[in-house]
């Protein structure tokens, strides 16, 4: 049987793929992909539909999204044609909504499926929606949900309570939004920040510690663009299009029900040179000004400060006005940030964070320091 050679399919065993929308699975068995170190090939799950034209095969493995054309017909094994290969998972994981919001409806309706003491293949037998394929990539976060699906199976599960419905369905709704502002800056968005652009716009709250540098939401455009410069490594960076970017995700603290946010910023950062003078000092300025209104909050951590816990790291904690239990923390990394979203976890953060609050200077006195560097360089 001929094979499809590409180089991104490498060391492969056995790798379950999704169909997309346009194919059908009757037998709910999903195709898989086999394949050596340079070549696939497609088996499996009897995929058809009215049209008898098999359509897509999406697999997205690692960094890579491949996606293959199968043609007409029935049967165990189909040579499929290699038609698109996306270059990187970001701009796929911001088409089906915040990864982290996926997992954690996910993880929710999994809950509530033992609880209620149903197997997958109950589930598939009970719903005429649902397979039990379908179901797992639900479960795991992997693609968007449909509203109609939530609600399905959370009357399934016997589940009356109102307000975690409203949320779950919420979610869903959320996590299917097409043509957000971001998707056009898609090919320049990793993954993390497409996450934390769409739970921005739905957080409550944010707290913020920040070492190193002005926290994103209260940057200007010409610190933004120097921070990016140095920390984005890869030659390829579109830095104007993730200025536009940080610029517009500032517009939460704005809007009718603003975000209310919390930073402490480390001395070091209050009193760099990125820039120069001319930079600086207009971005100080900015902080007095984003200081004076009501849903912002800025505090400095002196540089003769004790040990304190913002010396293990940068992070950010955002609260949800539905249910504490879906704050979520981004820890920052050199090479990736991750997210936190077990209950638990983020619970230690946000004791970390008021440990933070309290070693920090107070308020007033935060804004003497950035007002008295301000003026030094001006």
């Amino acid at each position: 049987m001929d094979s499809i050679e590409h180089p991104m399919i490498n060391q492969l065993d056995l790798i379950t793929v999704q169909p997309c929308a346009n194919a059908h699975n009757d037998d709910r068995r999903l195709p898989t992909v086999c394949g050596s170190s340079q070549s696939a090939w497609i088996l499996g799950g009897h995929l058809r539909n009215s049209s008898k034209n098999f359509g897509y095969i999406q697999i997205e493995r690692q960094s890579a999204l491949l996606q293959w054309q199968l043609p007409a017909g029935e049967g165990d094994r189909h040579r499929g044609t290699l038609v698109q290969r996306g270059s990187e998972r970001a701009g796929m994981a911001a088409a089906a909504g915040p990864t982290v919001r996926r997992r954690q409806l996910g993880a929710e309706l999994r809950r509530r499926r033992e609880e209620a003491g149903l197997s997958h293949d109950e589930v598939a037998d009970a719903l005429t929606s649902m397979s039990q394929p379908k179901l797992s990539r639900i479960e795991n976060g992997r693609g968007a949900t449909k509203v109609d699906d939530v609600k399905k199976l959370l009357s399934l599960y016997k589940c009356e309570d109102s307000d975690l419905i409203s949320t779950l369905v919420g979610m869903a709704r959320n996590g299917s939004q097409r043509g957000m502002w971001w998707q056009s800056y898609s090919a320049h968005i990793n993954s993390t920040l497409g996450d934390l652009i769409t739970l921005e716009a739905t957080a409550s709250s944010v707290r913020n510690y920040e070492g190193a540098f002005i926290p994103g939401l209260l940057q200007t455009p010409a610190y933004a663009r120097e921070i990016i410069k140095k920390l984005n490594m890869r030659p390829d960076v579109n830095v104007e299009a993730l200025v536009d970017v940080r610029m517009a995700r500032q517009s939460a603290l704005t809007r009718n029900e603003p975000l209310t946010l919390w930073a402490v910023i480390h001395e070091a950062a209050i009193r760099s040179g990125v820039g120069g003078p001319t930079v600086m000092a207009e971005q100080l300025s900015r902080l007095l000004d984003r200081a004076e209104r009501p849903n912002i909050n800025l505090q400095v951590m002196p540089i003769g400060a004790p040990a304190h816990h913002g010396m293990g790291g940068a992070f950010t904690i955002l609260g949800f006005p539905q249910r504490q239990d879906l704050d979520v923390v981004m820890v920052d990394g050199t090479l990736s940030n991750l997210w936190v979203e077990e209950a638990v976890d983020v619970d230690v953060f946000a004791a970390k964070f008021d440990a933070i609050r309290a070693d920090a200077l107070g308020l007033d006195d935060s804004l003497a320091i950035i007002t008295d560097q301000r003026d030094k360089i001006t």
